[in-house]
């Protein structure tokens, strides 16, 4: 165990004490969105994969472009427009010929997806057949191409961008695979302030470009750590009946039973167990907190309740019954 490992613990507490580091390299480019940004280190130490969602004009690539380049890690871009194929995303076989023996073989010619990060920019611009040819890969880590695998290199993370679903030519993505996501992030819109150093910064000569912190070594030994972090039995319980609390056949929370059609399943507790880990760990602290499990469970709930109709006639958001299941379950953990 790491934890208990003195020379261990503190080579891992010189990783975490870089994360604010990594934060400022990106503030380099990025004006504001802490939040966001803090959910998508979080994705990456919890070892999954976000998706990220806001209009146009908001910096979305450009905030993961800048995330890449504040580590040494092989990044990759996706543009996903509605005639891109599966094989343009997972590569396709060509065939080759040994010019000493005269023999033809088929040769697998890797996609992009073989990244350490890979941005999957405006997911929904594509159709459903193209969007599914990244279910293998987020969850198993393996690209399966003529019954051959080939794994994915180590981290692997999967950034999506998507527009809003209410513009037009967009495609909704799957409900399997919008559960491989660990966090559905929604960027809005800058500050006042913000918005004015932004338009300050990019009109003029300033070039900001943010400096390696991490390697891709040092990605792996966070993500180890942060299974580490310690989670009170009290709060594994609770996510429990989170969790269980968004499904209409369990709750109690008239909410609920108005509004959701099915709730989250299993996979999101371990989603949200992990992600209050890695949280905790972004900040400094080797134990989650009750302030972890509530900050994360607008994140990785929101694209795991499936809503009926009364709620669209009502224009009932995931957000407001996500805020109900909290109000209506205390949150206490032992001393």
């Amino acid at each position: 165990m790491i934890l208990e490992n003195t020379e261990l613990l503190t080579a891992f507490k010189e990783l975490v004490a870089k994360i604010p580091q990594l934060k400022k390299e990106i503030a380099k480019v990025i004006v504001g969105q802490e939040s966001v940004i803090e959910e998508i280190i979080v994705t990456l130490l919890a070892g999954g994969h976000c998706l990220l969602e806001g209009v146009p004009g908001l910096a979305k690539t450009l905030m993961v472009n800048s995330l890449s380049q504040g580590m040494e890690m092989r990044f990759k871009r996706i543009q996903f427009t509605p005639d891109l194929m599966p094989g343009d995303i997972l590569g396709t076989e060509i065939l080759e010929e040994d010019h000493e023996t005269g023999k033809k073989f088929f040769q697998f010619n890797r996609g992009p997806i073989f990244a350490n990060m890979v941005l999957a920019d405006e997911i929904n611009r594509t159709p459903p057949k193209t969007q599914a040819a990244l279910l293998e890969a987020m969850q198993e880590k393996i690209v399966t191409y003529g019954g051959q695998q080939h794994p994915l290199p180590a981290p692997f993370l999967i950034i999506a961008t998507q527009n809003p679903i209410e513009q037009s030519g967009t495609y909704p993505l799957p409900e399997a695979q919008l559960d491989r996501f660990l966090l559905y992030i929604k960027l809005g819109y800058p500050s006042e302030q913000e918005e004015l150093e932004v338009l300050e910064k990019t009109t003029g000569t300033y070039k900001g470009k943010p400096d390696a912190v991490f390697s891709a070594k040092d990605i792996l030994n966070l993500q180890k750590l942060t299974r580490e972090v310690h989670i009170d039995s009290q709060l594994l319980v609770y996510i429990n009946k989170l969790i269980r609390a968004t499904r209409p056949e369990n709750s109690e929370i008239q909410a609920v039973i108005d509004y959701v059609e099915w709730g989250a399943g299993t996979r999101a507790g371990q989603a949200l167990i992990l992600c209050a880990k890695a949280r905790a760990l972004v900040k400094g602290r080797y134990a989650v907190t009750p302030e972890d499990i509530k900050t994360l469970a607008f994140p990785v709930l929101r694209h795991r309740l499936s809503l009926h109709f009364r709620a669209e006639a009502e224009d009932v958001r995931p957000e407001a019954i996500i805020s109900k299941i909290l109000e209506s379950l205390p949150i206490h953990a032992s001393k």
